[in-house]
């Protein structure tokens, strides 16, 4: 069988997506994207990248646009109310970017999009996969647009419910949050810092706030029932703060600018790859937003494995992807504990809540557990 023309058929164009296919372009390789959504169509849920996601996409040319826009934030705070329990501080860690980086995903994805098209990759869209199929030397991909199109490997980008995952007959083991999340960009006045990502604890909840461009704020919280609204008004936002938020100089919400309300899984791919087939992002790993590692662990996804799958294009076995993907899987296990720690301590009982905020207020006045969150939670642990 004759050699396929793509090296590379790249299925969903979001951050995780795009990121694959710039670097597969950018080391020389021919790519084929497909996305099932109109240009503009995806939500806007993802609002931080840390420090290692800035280091993986230096060589490709993103940085400065994504750092001219977002603000660079130097610190995370858990608080119970008004008081800290522990501050991470993220100056000092030895990187070039010792922060963590507020930009909308909207903004991300423009920035990547961009830069893909510079380097000459179009996006066919909305295009649907129908059908994937595979043999020794090839994967074909029949699309809802026309004739099916053939490449040496396949990776699915396209999120949690990836039809390339279910095409490779994948498993995707896990479960559901009981809670709904509720997400709001807010315009606000009063006591939130626009220096820092706040985790506050609560019984009734966490809520994570954090600034973004714009003058806005990025609001996260676990939703009481599932009568959340799925549009949030800027009442039902301010609930949430006047419960969850600050007290001493509570937050007056003075516009929604954008919300919605969603599900949270927390699911594992059973693997990474299925013969030609590779997985990245939220097609392989979902889990709770505690931490602000998702869109992040799929950029890093797409780095990895753009960097392995070109190193094999170019000759060496194949045997490189089986290793890359089974450390993707062990690391995205790493990432979904830490996540579903912060929730389970934020959403503790109250008769827990003293006890939980004094171990944590000790283990904050220590520097080695604050470096090492600084590490994890900027990414950097996983250099």
């Amino acid at each position: 069988m004759s050699t396929p023309e793509i090296d590379v058929i790249v299925v969903g164009a979001g951050p995780v997506g795009l990121t694959a296919a710039i670097v597969l372009t950018q080391h020389g390789h021919r790519v084929r994207m497909v996305d099932d959504q109109a240009a503009g169509a995806n939500t806007s849920r993802a609002a931080v990248v840390h420090s290692r996601t800035l280091e993986l996409l230096e060589p490709y040319g993103v940085v400065p646009a994504l750092a001219g826009r977002g603000i660079p934030i130097p610190r995370f705070t858990i608080r119970d109310r008004d008081r800290a329990l522990v501050s991470v501080p993220f100056a000092g860690l030895p990187t070039a970017y010792p922060y963590t980086l507020m930009i909308s995903q909207a903004d991300t994805e423009k920035f990547l999009l961009a830069r893909a098209t510079e380097l000459g990759v179009v996006v066919d869209r909305p295009a649907t996969v129908r059908a994937i199929a595979q043999d020794d030397d090839s994967v074909t991909a029949t699309l809802s647009t026309g004739a099916p199109v053939s490449a040496r490997y396949l990776i699915g980008a396209d999120g949690m419910h990836s039809t390339v995952r279910e095409q490779a007959g994948i498993g995707f083991t896990g479960g559901s949050y009981a809670e709904s999340f509720v997400l709001a960009d807010i315009r606000s006045t009063g006591g939130i810092p626009r220096d820092e990502v706040i985790l506050y604890f609560s019984p009734a909840g966490l809520v994570v706030v954090a600034p973004l461009p714009g003058d806005m704020y990025r609001v996260v919280a676990v939703a009481v029932a599932d009568d959340a609204p799925h549009d949030p008004d800027t009442g039902f936002v301010q609930r949430l703060l006047d419960d969850r938020g600050p007290r001493a100089v509570p937050a007056a919400v003075t516009e929604v600018v954008w919300g919605s309300r969603f599900r949270v899984h927390h699911r594992l791919a059973d693997s990474y790859r299925r013969g030609r087939i590779l997985l990245a992002g939220d097609a392989a790993h979902v889990h709770s937003p505690a931490g602000g590692q998702g869109m992040n662990l799929g950029i890093e996804d797409a780095v990895t494995t753009g960097r392995v799958l070109s190193r094999v294009l170019q000759g060496e076995t194949a045997t490189l992807l089986d290793e890359h993907a089974a450390a993707r899987r062990t690391t995205a296990r790493s990432v979904m504990s830490t996540a579903g720690r912060l929730t389970d301590a934020a959403t503790m009982p109250a008769t827990a809540r003293p006890l939980r905020n004094i171990g944590l207020r000790i283990a904050g006045a220590a520097p080695t557990v604050r470096r090492r969150l600084a590490y994890r939670l900027s990414g950097l642990d996983r250099r």
